[in-house]
């Protein structure tokens, strides 16, 4: 079949051709003029991408190594944290806290839904040696959206640190660092940023700047402190990824050009656009309150598995979709639809999703689906953000 491949998957995304372009030219050095111009053009950018006024480092790794640095640079061996589990990525931060010897005491949240900020104050009334919060701004194993400005509240009543992966959100949805007052916030380069894999970004507020200055780091590679310091020059620590950064460049003015309201209305109209569809299509979605812009969870009936779904979705009809995670991946399918996707990609999804499930026995809801997906996008557009 002639179709072209439409990425409808949680990241990677699709890569604009400005993007693909910027990053096909020549290679320079990176203790040149040149890459110091492009360290200072990408970084007066990303302050405004991120809401701050403060450094946002660049690292050579995936978001993973952000969220590592994070634990790495802010706690020491033996300190107490809370990390919210409602998800794969939140299960995460307790592996990687575990593994650097950091006590993680886990909130969980049903799947699907956000963590009461209830409860993690009762943990914290229990545990008041407990020095930090981890959690997700969007749990991307869900589509679920945390209280991140009440946490980051309750963190700064509590005088302990709010560290928030921003990996589904930042560039997607509003998530301004200092005027919500999150302690530490993260991103990586493959969702809303427009770009492959290969980059991750974090930025500090001056209290947890404050505290990574006084505790020794306990990564070589990873040195936030290091690295802002070699920013500050308009350098990188290490050998940094010269054609990303050239891309994130692009991507970023992309972004900025038409002001980032532009691009958060687009995307909550994409949103309500794929749940308008899905629900028509006779579906549950997964997260039902609060719930990201940059992602659409549904749950298959029984009896139908999302392998063999997404499988006809990709051979017969190009689009390319991902299943849930951990104990919900048979169950469960997930519908990007962040960064370089349209309303005409999301048609195609919301299509080839439907008959894709018609094609593994399932009986579809609504047969104007598409029609009432579109209303949704076009009432989104003319409303605004809520």
């Amino acid at each position: 079949m002639l179709n072209k491949t439409r990425l409808l998957t949680p990241g990677p995304t699709p890569l604009p051709d400005r993007v693909r372009l910027a990053m096909a030219r020549d290679m320079i050095h990176h203790r040149k003029p040149e890459f110091k111009k492009l360290i200072r053009d990408v970084q007066e950018k990303l302050q405004q991408l991120f809401g701050t006024a403060g450094p946002v480092i660049t690292l050579a790794a995936s978001g993973t190594g952000a969220m590592t640095s994070a634990v790495a640079n802010l706690f020491a061996a033996g300190e107490t944290v809370v990390t919210i589990e409602g998800g794969k990525f939140g299960e995460r931060w307790t592996g990687i806290c575990n593994s650097l010897d950091v006590k993680p005491i886990p909130v969980e949240a049903a799947w699907g839904e956000c963590v009461d900020v209830a409860a993690v104050k009762n943990i914290l009334d229990a545990a008041p040696n407990a020095s930090g919060i981890f959690v997700q701004v969007a749990e991307t194993s869900t589509g679920a959206v945390h209280p991140v400005r009440e946490l980051a509240a309750l963190a700064k009543k509590r005088g302990v640190l709010l560290i928030a992966d921003g990996v589904s959100s930042v560039s997607i949805s509003p998530c301004p660092m200092d005027e919500w007052g999150v302690d530490c916030l993260l991103t990586g380069s493959q969702k809303g940023l427009l770009l492959p894999p290969g980059l991750s970004f974090i930025a500090l507020s001056p209290r947890a700047w404050e505290k990574a200055e006084r505790m020794p780091c306990r990564d070589f590679y990873f040195n936030l402190v290091q690295e802002r310091d070699n920013l500050a020059k308009d350098q990188t620590n290490f050998t940094p990824a010269i054609n990303l950064l050239y891309g994130l460049r692009e991507s970023l003015d992309m972004l900025l050009e038409n002001g980032l309201g532009v691009v958060y209305e687009k995307q909550w109209a994409m949103t309500c656009m794929a749940r308008a569809g899905v629900t028509a299509l006779g579906f549950d979605l997964l997260a039902k309150t609060r719930y990201t812009w940059g992602l659409t969870s549904l749950k298959l009936p029984g009896g139908i598995a999302s392998g063999p779904l997404l499988a006809h979705a990709a051979d017969r009809y190009g689009v390319v979709m991902a299943a849930g995670m951990g104990h919900q991946k048979d169950g469960v399918i997930r519908i990007g639809h962040m960064g370089w996707v349209d309303c005409a990609d999301l048609a195609a999804g919301l299509y080839a999703l439907a008959a894709s499930f018609r094609a593994m026995g399932g009986h579809i809801g609504a047969r104007d689906y598409l029609e009432q997906a579109y209303a949704a996008y076009e009432t989104a557009l003319a409303d605004g953000l809520p």
